[in-house]
C-alpha cells in the first residue's frame, strides 16, 4: 500500500496540468506517492502530453465528460493508498505542502480531512480556505453582508471562518475540493463523492458527512496557488446552472428535515440568486478583463 494518492482531473487544462504536475512531482520527493490523472475527454492534446512528458502517471481516460465527483471516484477507486488528495488541475503547491500535511495528518488520527492555505494568482489569501457549513442562516449572514460586517463575529462570519488565524493549524469545517487531503479510513467509512453532483458542492458534502461521522476537518498554513477560473469559465449560463444545481442538491440532501415553508422559501432564494447570476454573466461576457499576474509561483510560495 503506499502512502498517498494524488487524483487529478483534467478538462481542456494541458497547460494548467502541465504547471501543477511540475510541481506536485517536486513535493513528491522522499514520499512513496502516485500520481493518477483522470481525463474528461479533453479535446486539447492533454492525454498524449501526460504519456510523453510524465509516463509515470497513471492516465485514466473516462470516456466523455462525466463531471468532477465521478471522474475523482474512478480514480480513488483505481487505488490503494493510505491518503488521498484530490487536487484541482489549476493549482501549484509549494516543495514542502505533501510533507507538512502527511505529518499532521499522521500524528492526528481523529482527523479525517485536511484543506490548505490557498493563495489567489496575485498573491492574495483565497477565502474559501477555511469555511464553515452552509447552513441557510450562515449562507443568508454572507449574501446580506453581514459577513463582511463583521469578519471577527463568529456568527456572522462563519461562511469563511475569518476570525481564524492564517499562521497556525485550526478546525474548520468545509474542506475545498481544490485541495482535498483525505484519509483513506474516513473515506471507506462515509463513502465516495456524492455523484449526484457534477460540479461544486461535493467537496461540502463530503465534509460535512465526515463531521457527521465524528471525524475532525483541519485547516493548515501550507500555501498553495489556486488560479481559480482557470479550469472553469464561470461567465457562461452552463457554469451558473451546474453551480445553482449543486446548491439546490445539498440543501435537498442536507435539509430536508426542515418544514415545507422554510424549504420552498430557500429554494425560491436559490432560484432567484441562479436567475440574478444568469443576468449578471452578460456584463463580464460583453467586457472582458485580463488580470495580469506579476507575481511568479516561486516568489508565492516563499
Amino acid at each position: 500500500m503506499k502512502k498517498l494518492t494524488i487524483v487529478i482531473v483534467s478538462y481542456n487544462v494541458r497547460q494548467y496540468l502541465d504547471q501543477c504536475l511540475q510541481s506536485v512531482e517536486k513535493a513528491m520527493k522522499g514520499i512513496d506517492a502516485e500520481i493518477i490523472v483522470v481525463d474528461n475527454q479533453s479535446q486539447d492534446d492533454t492525454v498524449p502530453y501526460i504519456g510523453q512528458h510524465y509516463p509515470h502517471v497513471q492516465v485514466i481516460e473516462s470516456g466523455g465528460n462525466i463531471g468532477f465527483a465521478r471522474a475523482n471516484n474512478l480514480g480513488i477507486r483505481q487505488s490503494d493508498s493510505e491518503y488521498v488528495l484530490l487536487l484541482n488541475p489549476d493549482t501549484v503547491i509549494a516543495e514542502n505542502t505533501l510533507s507538512e500535511v502527511l505529518q499532521f495528518m499522521d500524528t492526528h488520527d481523529t482527523v479525517g480531512a485536511a484543506g490548505v492555505q490557498m493563495l489567489n494568482a496575485d498573491g492574495t489569501k483565497a477565502m474559501e480556505s477555511r469555511r464553515g457549513r452552509p447552513t441557510p442562516l450562515v449562507s443568508f449572514y454572507k449574501m446580506c453582508g453581514l459577513a463582511d460586517l463583521f469578519p471577527r463575529s463568529r456568527t456572522f462570519a462563519r461562511y469563511y471562518m475569518s476570525w481564524l488565524s492564517w499562521n497556525e493549524p485550526a478546525e474548520i469545517e468545509v474542506v475545498s475540493g481544490a485541495f482535498f487531503f483525505v484519509r483513506r479510513k474516513a473515506l471507506d467509512a462515509v463513502g465516495l463523492l456524492d455523484e449526484d453532483f457534477f460540479m461544486y458542492g461535493e467537496d461540502i458534502d463530503l465534509s460535512c458527512r465526515l463531521l457527521n461521522a465524528g471525524w475532525h476537518n483541519c485547516y493548515l498554513p501550507c500555501k498553495i496557488i489556486h488560479y481559480k477560473g482557470g479550469s472553469t469559465d464561470k461567465t457562461t449560463v452552463r457554469y451558473v446552472r451546474i453551480f445553482y444545481k449543486a446548491m439546490l442538491i445539498y440543501f435537498r440532501k442536507h435539509y430536508a428535515h426542515l418544514n415545507f415553508f422554510a424549504r420552498k422559501g430557500i429554494e425560491l432564494g436559490i432560484y432567484c440568486r441562479a436567475l440574478l447570476g444568469m443576468i449578471g454573466i452578460l456584463p463580464s461576457r460583453l467586457v472582458r478583463t485580463r488580470v495580469k499576474t506579476v507575481i511568479t509561483p516561486q516568489e508565492l510560495l516563499r
